[in-house]
C-alpha cells in the first residue's frame, strides 16, 4: 500500500486537527464534507487506519465501517431533507479505501436527477467553504450524536 495517496494525507491532517471539512470522528474513521460540494452535503468516510480496499478490512472492522457509513447517510437524510443517499466505493484514482456519500434531491436538474453523481461537473461545483458550511457540519455532527450506537461487537465466528 502506498502511504502517499490523497486519502492518507487527508487522514494525517484530520489526526492533526488541521482539516476544516471534519464532520465527526466515528468508530471506523473520519466523516468529512467533500472538498467539492456538487450536491449539498456530499461527504466521505475515510477509514482510520487507512487500508487499500474494503476487502482488506476483516470481521468487525468491516462491519463497523459499513455501519458508520449508513449512519452518516441517516444523518444526511435527517439534516438535508434529501430523497435518498448514494453510496460509492471505487479507489481507482486514489488507491485507498474511502466511501463517497452523496445526498440526492428532488430539485436536482432533471437531466442529472437519475444519473450517477459523477455526471455533475465537479470543476464547476462550489468548493467547501468553512463559513458557509459550518452550520451544515454542526447539524450533521448533532444528528450523528443523536443517532449514535454502540460500536459493533460480535465474535468473528458469528459473521463468517
Amino acid at each position: 500500500m502506498s502511504a502517499d495517496t490523497a486519502i492518507h494525507r487527508r487522514v494525517a491532517l484530520l489526526r492533526a486537527g488541521e482539516d476544516a471539512t471534519l464532520i465527526a470522528r466515528m468508530a471506523s474513521g473520519w466523516a468529512v464534507l467533500g472538498e467539492q460540494q456538487f450536491l449539498r452535503g456530499y461527504s466521505l468516510l475515510l477509514p482510520d487506519p487507512v487500508v487499500d480496499t474494503l476487502n482488506d478490512l476483516q470481521g468487525i472492522a468491516r462491519l463497523q465501517l459499513l455501519s458508520d457509513v449508513a449512519r452518516l447517510g441517516d444523518a444526511l437524510l435527517q439534516v438535508t431533507g434529501a430523497l435518498r443517499i448514494n453510496y460509492a466505493i471505487f479507489g481507482n484514482l486514489e488507491p485507498a479505501l474511502h466511501v463517497h456519500v452523496a445526498p440526492r434531491y428532488a430539485d436536482e436538474d432533471p437531466s442529472l436527477r437519475t444519473a450517477h453523481p459523477w455526471s455533475y461537473d465537479w470543476n464547476a461545483a462550489p468548493r467547501f467553504d468553512a463559513a458557509r458550511d459550518a452550520p451544515l457540519q454542526e447539524a450533521l455532527r448533532a444528528a450523528l450524536h443523536n443517532l449514535a450506537v454502540a460500536p459493533v461487537k460480535c465474535k468473528v465466528s458469528e459473521i463468517g
